[in-house]
């Protein structure tokens, strides 16, 4: 719509951008909060000019708020009420890229929820900071009736804090454009043009308020497309202003052509879309300010302390593709209850972590510590949710009867939570003996009775009787206990082995059962064996998809058997230096990298069984011990880090990479282990694979989309670096053959333009020294001294990634098993519990392998997301989204009983009935259903 008014109107939100800690620990920030809001109230009762306030986009704030004045909630959630406080909708203001697609959802879910006792919520897509923004922001915003998204980086910035010099042309002329994912979402987007402190601290003074508004009113209407202006009243952490509405008043007397206004998001953002013009720019997919210098952008945050995104990879992963999904199945198998309220405080436990400045590992060292405690404490309780009810769900499995297993066999159940159908190593502690004793006395006689015990010769068996080649390992003796629910814990000693072997082809979202059972000669006569195959030779390790050579430097050399495409010197490593901060890598001048190339590593073979072999490399290297004394110079008087001077060091210190690297049969990949002791400073190290392929872009996994991207940046930009967020992982094709390398929480990638083709570089490493950004702010233990270890994948395949099933590869290589014994259950949990819905006891058996949904793609292209109960109607959700442009076929079998299927949405809500266990996914589209129980 054209504007059809020259009347201004200035929109003064008034706001605080709340970092919950940064340059301050979690506490110090949390009196200034406190502080902040007893002052916010006040004023809202005193002065009913002061209509508004916007409480920058995240729940969160109430809670930490009233975790110390409680006695203020009733205040407090008045003004929610009534929107004078503008409330949500996101739990925290997360970073987008460091944080999993689902986690993205779980912020948006429990942000809602939290918000809805009070009638209202702000839908506004609020990204103030944020570094850089996902490409399917607007079809998740769409999905929650969210029409809008305000953020503050991303398209190529236009006023402060991300000044670009001498560029031709901005990616969108206004502040205002539209927004569009990859799927065809469509969102308005606004733009911070002049940053989200444009509008703070408006003097009464009129002869400052002329001075100050004949300034802010020319650069906001520089970027405005409509009359509508907008000013941010506030800024990090910014006391309220509490005479604004006087400074308005004197505003208004010395412009009367402008009319000022205390306003808000949604009327701001109503008034903007009736007035915008037909001829906004559309911007698509990811903004991560490629047109830009490149300085800005702060993706190097996605290496600043990696001990910090392995923490998140781990307990994202546990929760969202193992609690959840096992949580799951023990509800609609009618054994346990959905625990909601502790999934939701473990889940806001980890996103308490996922602030940009927590996450991106750029705040000062006593923030990160914390977040270490808080990673932990949402661990620990996502571990015992899944061995609650894993075992809920094993006490259920009925084991009567099986001809393959003797009657002193040791039953275990392997549980898959992944999407796909998996095979692959399980190490599992089994109790072959155990002997309760009360406490008090001293237990080392029967410690000693077990112990004595002659162990049979065991084997693995499956209930068809098919023989799994497996290691079996004397633990000894262990003490253990059980908690009974109706009785004092009981304290056992217990005679251990462990069990090592290749399940195959459990079922995805199900389990399979297993018996470990002494050698005999029925068991030998009715088995038939279970065929895997490493093969060895020398350095060469080789299964039926892959040959792997473990070179004399340490790298390896990979053929892939199907292609016929043979891989040269992958993971060298490379060592730079690092006099950047926390937010930016930025190399020495001049400084040539270090590299392994050269290196004679010490090669051993450390396993060989028919179902895995590992081989060890270790190089001995020495690195630069740190930055010169320039640096700290440089460091102490602000002096930017473009504009540095310092080198490192002349003098050494050892650097030993132990690295292994393990081939399974019947796998696509080459798993690979680095330890190291970090003893050096200020420097960064990578592991580097040249993949030999020419190509001009490459893919990188995202949230709900495996991204394209350019692997030459555009021309404004002079940053010698092009690093780039990730999440499962990267990978790189001709269009025949490719090469994928998947990580555990290592976000930091970037793709080198080789003569001899495209090589993937995947930070390990990057040690720094301070905060960087406003100020100095010594950050030492950014520096991460000391041992370090990393994992990763490389995955070579042929044609397309996802129909290749390399993407679904990826997508499992994280995801742990979860494994259970059978028969060790008795005190632990209620026999006579009730079932849940309904169901009677003598109803409660299960089989020995199931499968609760069962779901096909004929291409190939959807990758399964999540499986989890809705908290508010209590039906099953399950989410899916399509990593092509094509549309895809997607075919749903549940292997639980259920009255209808709809289609949901990502806030969980009934959009439309399905009526069979067919549709068709479109391109990219992320797709939830609903399966309402009986």
């Amino acid at each position: 719509m054209t504007n059809t008014t020259n009347q201004k109107t200035a929109h003064l939100i008034s706001h605080t951008h709340w970092d919950r800690e940064w340059y301050m620990p979690y506490e110090h920030h949390h009196v200034l909060l406190v502080e902040l809001m007893d002052k916010l109230l006040d004023t809202l009762d005193r002065d009913p000019e002061y209509r508004y306030f916007h409480l920058d986009g995240q729940t969160i704030i109430r809670e930490d708020y009233l975790q110390v004045r409680p006695d203020q909630q009733e205040r407090l959630d008045r003004y929610i009420r009534e929107g004078r406080i503008q409330f949500g909708p996101w739990y925290v203001l997360q970073d987008e890229f460091l944080t999993s697609s689902e986690a993205n959802l779980r912020n948006l879910l429990i942000g809602h929820r939290d918000a809805k006792p009070f009638g209202i919520i702000s839908k506004t897509g609020y990204f103030p900071d944020s570094f850089g923004n996902m490409g399917q922001a607007p079809q998740i915003l769409e999905q929650a009736d969210i029409q809008n998204a305000i953020f503050g980086r991303g398209v190529k910035p236009t006023g402060f804090n991300n000044a670009v010099v001498d560029a031709e042309a901005y990616e969108s002329p206004y502040s205002e454009m539209i927004w569009r994912s990859p799927d065809g979402s469509e969102v308005l987007g606004i733009l911070f043009a002049n940053w989200y402190c444009n509008g703070m601290e408006v003097p009464v003074d009129p002869e400052k308020a002329r001075v100050y508004w004949d300034k802010n009113l020319q650069e906001a209407e520089k970027f405005a497309s409509t009359s509508h202006l907008l000013f941010m009243n506030g800024c990090d952490h910014q006391p309220i202003q509490t005479d604004l509405p006087e400074a308005l008043r004197t505003a208004s007397e010395l412009y009367p052509e402008v009319k000022f206004v205390h306003s808000n998001f949604d009327d701001y953002i109503a008034a903007v879309s009736q007035q915008v013009p037909d001829h906004l720019a559309t911007i698509e997919g990811e903004l991560r300010s490629q047109h830009t210098d490149g300085w800005g952008t702060l993706v190097n945050t996605a290496s600043a302390r990696v001990y910090l995104k392995q923490l998140n990879q781990q307990g994202q992963t546990l929760l969202e593709k193992v609690a959840e999904p096992l949580a799951t199945m023990a509800h609609v198998a009618g054994v346990k209850e959905y625990p909601h309220h502790l999934l939701t405080h473990a889940w806001k436990m980890l996103m308490q972590n996922h602030p940009h400045d927590s996450i991106c590992g750029c705040s000062v060292d006593e923030v990160h510590r914390e977040m270490v405690t808080r990673f932990a404490k949402s661990r620990q309780l996502a571990e015992k949710l899944v061995s609650q009810t894993s075992q809920a769900i094993a006490e259920c499995i009925d084991v009567q009867n099986i001809e393959a297993w003797a009657e002193d066999a040791v039953l275990f159940t392997v549980f898959n939570t992944a999407g796909w159908m998996r095979s692959g190593i399980i190490e599992k502690e089994l109790i072959v003996d155990k002997s309760f004793f009360p406490e008090g006395p001293n237990p080392q006689a029967l410690a000693r009775k077990l112990e004595e015990v002659v162990l049979p010769t065991y084997q693995v068996i499956d209930a068809e009787g098919n023989i799994y080649v497996a290691e079996i390992l004397d633990l000894g003796v262990h003490f253990g206990y059980e908690l009974p629910k109706d009785r004092f814990r009981q304290p056992y000693m217990a005679r251990k082995v462990k069990v090592i072997f290749q399940a195959k082809n459990v079922p995805a979202l199900g389990y399979q059962t297993y018996g470990l059972v002494p050698v005999g000669e029925k068991q030998e006569r009715q088995a038939a064996g279970v065929e895997v195959n490493v093969e060895i030779e020398a350095n060469l390790m080789e299964n039926e998809y892959l040959q792997v050579r473990v070179e004399q430097n340490g790298t390896i050399t990979l053929l892939d058997k199907r292609s016929g495409t043979e891989y040269h010197g992958l993971n060298v490593y490379e060592n730079t230096g690092d006099i950047g901060n926390e937010y930016v890598y930025r190399q020495p001048e001049g400084e040539q990298a270090l590299s392994t190339k050269q290196l004679k590593a010490e090669l051993r073979l450390v396993e060989h069984s028919p179902y895995r072999a590992v081989m060890e490399s270790v190089l001995r290297w020495n690195i630069p011990a740190g930055a010169d004394e320039l640096f700290e110079r440089e460091k102490r008087y602000m002096v930017p880090f473009t504009e540095r001077k310092a080198q490192r060091v002349q003098d050494t210190v050892p650097l030993k990479i132990t690295t292994t690297y393990t081939l399974e049969a019947g796998s696509d990949m080459v798993k690979v282990k680095t330890e190291f002791n970090n003893q050096a400073k200020d420097h960064r190290l990578r592991a580097l694979f040249p993949s030999g392929l020419v190509t001009d872009h490459h893919y990188a996994d995202s949230i709900f989309e495996v991204a394209k991207r350019p692997n030459i940046p555009a021309k404004e930009w002079v940053n010698p670096s092009n690093a780039q967020h990730q999440q499962a992982f990267v990978h790189v094709t001709d269009g025949s053959t490719g090469l994928m390398v998947a990580n555990k929480g290592l976000n930091e990638y970037e793709i080198l333009q080789e003569n001899a083709g495209s090589t993937i570089a995947v930070t390990l490493l990057r040690a720094s020294s301070e905060l960087g950004d406003w100020g100095v702010f010594d950050t030492p233990e950014a520096q991460c001294l000391g041992p370090q270890a990393v994992e990763y994948a490389i995955i070579p395949f042929a044609g397309d990634a996802a129909k290749s099933g390399a993407c679904a590869s990826a997508y499992m290589y994280p995801i742990p098993w979860t494994t259970v014994q059978l028969g060790e259950l008795a005190h632990t949990y209620e026999k006579e519990a009730q079932p849940v819905h309904g169901m009677k006891d003598g109803q409660r058996k299960l089989p020995l392998s199931k499968q609760w949904l069962d779901w096909q793609a004929e291409n190939s292209t959807l990758a399964f997301s999540a499986l989890k109960i809705a908290e508010e109607t209590g039906d099953v959700i399950a989410r899916w989204f399509n990593l092509s442009a094509d549309p895809a076929d997607l075919h749903v079998q549940t292997g639980f009983e259920c009255v209808s299927t709809y289609e949901s949405d990502v806030l969980e809500r009934v959009k439309g009935s399905l009526e069979n266990n067919h549709r068709t996914v479109a391109g990219y589209k992320i797709v939830t259903h609903g399966y309402v129980l009986l």
